[in-house]
């Protein structure tokens, strides 16, 4: 099935993915994991899979498309069993191809094991050249998660703990993982914390997800985040937690997109709801650029939260300018200008009789590329705004992300190239004006702190390889 994805106007990071795990003794788990991958579909839109163990043996099914679409019932009901995992798929490393749909199933010394993946793990070219080399294996994807997977099945060490410990000391970049073996269920955070992973508690279980969102959709009590480096084995008997004493040395390093844009409103991380960081967001970003306006707008739904505190802060009115459509049909790529246009005013719909002659603040949480957000300028000024005051919330993204966001490459960030006023100019707005660092990094720190930042910095948490592309493996396999 050829790569499809949402006909998205707004010039964001494509989504990471979601991961889901569960364990239920003496009842199904794929219904709970199912109901979690939907909490997560903002993670990733391109395919979705749940593994399950049934009577001993590990059964999967995946597909493409929204997890509605890759998901059929029959198939569910065939997998059914008291431990499984879950996975909804934006690619990161490696094509949108059926064949990359996880979790991912692998065999080797340590037995047969499912495994489903967040992040990026940046030196996969070279592992899965000393794992062909090595212990032979056969590579059915062009996945770093196979990568993760061969590790694991593969690893020495005398319990699954110690292996999850020679993985982390052997893969650099990000991975939080959910491992479902013939009798246990693991989840690991990579030793930086990068991509996030909490733990909850289900009646007479556990569960397991990227964000808290889904803990609360499968009716799991939220316990905590895993610990950068945490290794959490979970099965029959009960659940025991291992830290890679590494990982202290390290310090954390999350993601701040996630607090940006990436995790749902109504998700906690480090104690603080992400709905109210946002309008704190909103509120610095009044403070440094303040606007002589009538109204403030967010363009929804991914800034609505900021825009709201914006309005707070400055004492300007909120307002709903632009209607969202919910229901705009997937679409195929269309890389042509005239697309990215059509899907502005497919996505989007002004409300003239709000904004005629009003000089409006629109805040935006980021802009990447930069394609389309004239597009909605434009849209505005065809609706009668008067003035448009350009607010984003994430600082200027200058470099590539290659840590488990699709960001786009150095040569296609807008804000490596142009100057603040040609991107201005750029946009079409008449003011324009980011978040600072100190003030986006002065508002995140939290209960645990330690956040990457590297697009905005460069200052990457590992050493990174500049030309490094999300197909890296797809090229090696040839």
């Amino acid at each position: 099935m050829p790569h499809i994805q949402d006909a998205a106007p707004c010039d964001h990071p494509r989504e990471e993915c979601g991961i889901v795990a569960v364990c239920a003794p003496g009842d199904d788990a794929v219904p709970r994991t199912v109901v979690g991958l939907f909490a997560l579909q903002h993670r990733g839109q391109e395919s979705a899979g749940v593994a399950a163990l049934s009577g001993g043996e590990i059964r999967m099914h995946t597909g493409m498309g929204l997890v509605s679409e890759a998901l059929d019932d029959a198939e569910l009901e065939r997998i059914k069993g008291e431990l499984a995992i879950g996975h909804t798929r934006y690619s990161t490393t490696g094509s949108s191809d059926p064949c990359n749909a996880q979790p991912i199933m692998v065999s080797g010394v340590n037995g047969r094991l499912a495994v489903a993946h967040n992040g990026n793990i940046i030196n996969s070219v070279q592992l899965r050249e000393q794992q062909q080399t090595r212990w032979g294996c056969q590579f059915v994807t062009t996945t770093d998660t196979e990568v993760a997977a061969h590790i694991l099945a593969n690893a020495a060490g005398a319990g699954w703990p110690e292996r999850l410990f020679y993985a982390m000391r052997t893969m650099q970049g990000a991975f939080s993982l959910v491992v479902l073996t013939p009798d246990t269920l693991i989840a690991a955070r990579d030793p930086l914390g990068i991509r996030p992973l909490c733990l909850g508690r289900l009646d007479g279980g556990w569960a397991v997800a990227s964000e808290t969102c889904a803990l609360d959709h499968m009716q799991a009590e939220f316990v905590r985040e895993l610990e950068p480096g945490e290794v959490v084995i979970i099965n029959r008997d009960g659940i025991e937690s291992h830290v890679y004493v590494g990982a202290a040395r390290r310090g954390r390093a999350l993601c701040v997109f996630e607090w940006i844009y990436f995790a749902r409103p109504d998700s906690v991380m480090d104690g603080k709801l992400m709905h109210a960081a946002r309008e704190e967001m909103g509120a610095q970003l009044a403070r440094e650029h303040p606007a002589d306006a009538d109204l403030v707008i967010g363009i929804p739904d991914s800034s609505t939260s900021a825009a709201v505190g914006y309005s707070r802060e400055s004492g300007i009115p909120f307002a709903n300018g632009l209607v969202r459509n919910r229901y705009v049909g997937r679409t195929f790529i269309e890389p042509e200008q005239r697309r990215r246009d059509r899907g502005v005013r497919q996505k989007f719909n002004p409300m003239p009789a709000v904004l005629r002659g009003k000089r409006l603040v629109v805040v935006d949480d980021s802009i990447v590329r930069g394609t389309t957000t004239p597009h909605v300028v434009e849209l505005l000024r065809r609706a009668g705004a008067a003035e448009i005051h350009l607010r984003v919330c994430a600082p200027p993204i200058k470099h590539p992300c290659y840590l488990g966001v699709d960001m786009a490459t150095r040569g296609e960030l807008i804000a490596a190239n142009k100057s603040l006023s040609e991107i201005r100019e750029i946009t079409g707005a008449d003011t324009l004006g980011y978040l600072s660092v100190r003030g986006l990094m002065d508002l995140v720190r939290g209960e645990q702190g330690g956040f990457c930042d590297a697009c905005f910095t460069g200052n990457y948490p590992v050493p990174v390889q500049l030309d490094l592309g999300k197909l890296s493996l797809d090229a090696s396999a040839l």
